[in-house]
C-alpha cells in the first residue's frame, strides 16, 4: 500500500501533501476540535496549533505530518522519564513547491509549535534570501550567514529560493554560504532548525552540491500547487474575512479565469495563494471607485464584489 511518506535509502522522509490516503498511525492520533473525546491538558500546544492549521486550505498531510512530530517527541520524553533511550533527532526541513503554496506560514506555525514543546529556546522565524547570506568579498559570506544563524538560535532560519546560493559556480560566494549552513547546522543541530525552501526541481539539483547537504535534512516536504476549488476557497475565505462576497457572475468569472491561468501559464511562475490575495484586493479597489462614481452605499452594494469589479494580475 502507498504511503504518504516515503523513506529513502539516505534516511530521509518524504512527505507529499495533496496525497488522500489515509495514515493509520496519524489516524489514530486524530484530536482534531470535532473529536468528542475530550483532549488532555497536557495537549494543549498541539490542539492550539491545529485549530491554526485547519483554517489553511489543503495540506492535509502537512497537518497529519505536525501531529506525528507532536507524538515522536512527546513519546520520547515519556521514554526518558522511565528510563529508556530517548532519540534526539535533527529536525531540519526542506518545503519544495511552487510561489504562494504555504511554505513560509507552515515555518511559522511549526516555529510556534516546537516552542511550545520546549524543542525551541523562543520558536521565532527569521526569513532570508541569498542577499541575506552571500557577501562581496572572501570571508564576508561566512560572517554574514554565522550572524543570521546566530539570530535564528533558539528558532527557525527560513531560507527561501536556496537553490540560488548555488547558482554562479566554483567561484561564486554562493557555495561558502552553504558550507557554512552545513557546518552549524551539525555543530548546532539542536539549537535552531534550517528550512530551506524553493521550486521541487531546483532543490532537488541543489542537494547534490555538498555531499552532507541531503544527509542532514530528515524531513522534506512537497508542497503541491492549490486546484481551482481550493483557490476559490481561498478566495471565499479572504472575502468574508473583510465582509465581502462575490456576485455569481464574479464568482464564474473567477473560475474561468483561474481555468484558464492553471493552464496557459507556467505553473512555476503561477502564485497560488498570492495570486488570488492580489486579485481580491484589486477587485475590492475597483469596487469602491465603481461606488465612489455611482454614488451608491447601499449596504448590499457595499459587500457585493461584481463582475467588472474583478480585475486580474499578470503573472
Amino acid at each position: 500500500m502507498e504511503q504518504p511518506m516515503r523513506m529513502k535509502n539516505n534516511g530521509q522522509i518524504s512527505i507529499v501533501l495533496n496525497k488522500q490516503k489515509r495514515n493509520p498511525v496519524t489516524e489514530n492520533l486524530n484530536m482534531s476540535p470535532t473529536t468528542p473525546k475530550m483532549i488532555p491538558t497536557e495537549h494543549a500546544a498541539l490542539k492550539e496549533i491545529e485549530e491554526e492549521l485547519a483554517v489553511l486550505v489543503g495540506m492535509d498531510e502537512m497537518k497529519r505530518l505536525v501531529k506525528e512530530i507532536y507524538a515522536w517527541i512527546y513519546v520520547n520524553k515519556k521514554r526518558e522519564e522511565n528510563g529508556l533511550k530517548s532519540g534526539k533527532q535533527a529536525l531540519h526541513m526542506m518545503f519544495k513547491g511552487n510561489p504562494g503554496t504555504g511554505k513560509t506560514t507552515v515555518a511559522r506555525l511549526v516555529g510556534k509549535l516546537f516552542h511550545k514543546m520546549n524543542v525551541l529556546s523562543k520558536g521565532h522565524l527569521i526569513e532570508a534570501e541569498r542577499a541575506d547570506l552571500v557577501g562581496e568579498y572572501i570571508g564576508h559570506t561566512a560572517q554574514k550567514t554565522r550572524d543570521l544563524i546566530k539570530k535564528a538560535i533558539g528558532g527557525i532560519l527560513f531560507i527561501d529560493e536556496a537553490y540560488s546560493l548555488g547558482r554562479g559556480g566554483e567561484k561564486d560566494f554562493g557555495k561558502e554560504a552553504i558550507d557554512t549552513l552545513v557546518k552549524h547546522m551539525e555543530d548546532k543541530q539542536h539549537e535552531f532548525i534550517l528550512i530551506l525552501a524553493g521550486y521541487s526541481r531546483e532543490m532537488d539539483h541543489f542537494l547534490t552540491l555538498n555531499p552532507g547537504l541531503e544527509s542532514r535534512f530528515p524531513l522534506v516536504i512537497d508542497f503541491p500547487d492549490y486546484s481551482i476549488d481550493q483557490l476559490m476557497e481561498i478566495a471565499e475565505i479572504m472575502l468574508k474575512e473583510k465582509q465581502y462576497t462575490l456576485s455569481h457572475e464574479a464568482e464564474k468569472k473567477l473560475r474561468d479565469h483561474l481555468h484558464w491561468i492553471k493552464t496557459a501559464v507556467n505553473p512555476t511562475s503561477f502564485s497560488n495563494g498570492r495570486y488570488i490575495r492580489n486579485v481580491i484586493e484589486k477587485s475590492i479597489r475597483a469596487q469602491a471607485m465603481r461606488l465612489l462614481m455611482q454614488n451608491n452605499y447601499d449596504r448590499h452594494e457595499l459587500m457585493t464584489i461584481r463582475s467588472n469589479d474583478i480585475v486580474f494580475i499578470q503573472e
